[in-house]
């Protein structure tokens, strides 16, 4: 009988080990686990903060069509933009049909038809529009990547149309069965009566007035490339230090590589033998670099999902935009400049993985040293100034952003006139 209890004593002792020896080792359930393979990363604390990508799902411009060649824009965290775009979240799009673009003259209706237009720039796939408007799946349409919304109120059926733009160019889906009415739209579209004027010309929105901004001097600081490290490699401490003549500086563990190059304050961590998770998803694939960024620098202001584009060697490319803005005018995108990195966050990946990460060191801190309204040229100065560029490239778009620079003081905000070129430059009008 005392052999049998000892055994039996002896036996819950050895299981209780086994159990403490388990909680050592993986600690509690839900909390990460002590032992870490080659494919995890350390999160660092004290970064950027966490985001996700529905607060990252927004148009670069609302375009409101008053009829009679009338028109105006609501910019992103403006008033009305915000209330718009609000109100259409809470709406149904469903009873898609597919037509060919050029079937219709698009401008003959946003001249003539009282109506509004999200524009979502180089485009969004359907399945992340999905997650911030009501559009019911449907097999044709999703997808499809969307680069506008146009909806407006015809004149002779009292009836509201919605047609989604594929960012390819060459479709248009109508929404048939639409949870709006005329009134939906001609109340949002009174919003834009007594706002700035605006012309449609050559498919670019030009006021007729100039526009306020806020010129901006914001208190900054960098991430320190230990902090980087520290959050990009399994572990720091094996990293071999490379400096490159040109005074850029690479670390690596054989297998990943962070450049860092300090004259710009701006890294580039690149993991080419990241193991595949499967087939390119592009849905999917922006939401992996949100989380991606959650981990490894975080946020620090607005971003807005600016380009997601697949290559023909099954490389996938994302970019956020930081935007920028306070006050009634709405906010508005920095120029990302070759000189100067400082407004995109830029991932590359591959069968759902991140293959590249490319971003700036320095974020803004709390606290502002200037802040001033200033007026954008509009009407016909704006004009001269566009026609003394002389480029033989047509002009694809036309936006009021931000030019970034450093002083002694900190980062510089000044508000300018963007163009983008169809031979993929930007210039800036001042």
């Amino acid at each position: 009988m005392k052999e049998s209890v000892k055994s039996l004593v002896l036996t819950l002792l050895v299981l209780c080990s086994l159990v403490q020896s388990y909680f050592l080792i993986y600690r509690l359930p839900g909390s990460d686990p002590v032992v870490k393979t080659e494919s995890d990363y350390i999160k660092t604390e004290n970064m950027g903060q966490e985001s996700d990508a529905e607060s990252m799902l927004f148009p670069s411009q609302i375009a409101i069509h008053l009829g009679e060649d009338r028109h105006t824009i609501f910019y992103p965290e403006s008033a009305f933009y915000n209330l718009i775009y609000s109100r259409l979240k809470g709406r149904q799009f469903d009873g898609f049909q597919r037509y060919a673009l050029d079937n219709i003259n698009w401008n003959e209706i946003r001249s003539s038809h009282t109506g509004l237009e999200l524009e979502f720039d180089e485009g969004i796939p359907v399945v992340l529009l999905q997650r911030v408007m009501q559009i019911v799946p449907d097999p044709l349409f999703d997808g499809e990547t969307v680069s506008r919304i146009l909806i407006y109120n015809t004149d002779t059926d009292d009836q509201v149309r919605v047609f989604f733009f594929s960012s390819q160019g060459d479709v248009v889906y109508e929404a048939t069965k639409a949870d709006l009415t005329v009134q939906d739209v001609r109340q949002q579209a009174d919003f834009g009566k007594e706002w700035v004027p605006y012309t449609l010309e050559n498919g670019n929105y030009i006021p007729e007035q100039p526009i306020s901004m806020v010129e901006a001097g914001l208190n900054m600081d960098t991430f320190t490339t230990d902090q980087m490290q520290s959050s990009l490699f399994f572990d720091p401490s094996i990293t071999r230090y490379i400096r490159e003549k040109d005074g850029s500086e690479i670390y690596t563990d054989s297998k990943r590589s962070l450049q860092v190059r300090q004259n710009r304050n701006w890294i580039n961590y690149t993991d080419p033998a990241a193991p595949s998770a499967g087939e390119n998803n592009p849905g999917r694939d922006v939401l992996s670099a949100v989380d991606f960024v959650n981990e490894h620098g975080g946020w620090n202001g607005l971003f807005r999902l600016d380009q997601t584009n697949g290559a023909s060697d099954g490389q996938h490319t994302i970019v956020f935009r930081q935007y920028y803005g306070t006050g009634p005018y709405g906010s508005f995108p920095i120029v990302d400049l070759p000189s100067f990195h400082y407004s995109e966050i830029t991932l590359n990946m591959r069968q759902g993985t991140i293959t590249s990460y490319e971003r700036s060191l320095i974020y803004a801190d709390e606290g502002e040293w200037r802040k001033e309204i200033v007026e954008l040229p509009g009407g016909d100065d704006l004009r001269e100034r566009i026609a003394a560029l002389k480029e033989g490239s047509s002009i694809l778009k036309l936006y009021p952003a931000y030019f970034p620079s450093l002083t002694q003081e900190g980062l510089l905000l000044k508000p300018v006139w963007a163009v983008e070129l169809s031979n993929g430059s930007t210039r800036i009008l001042y």
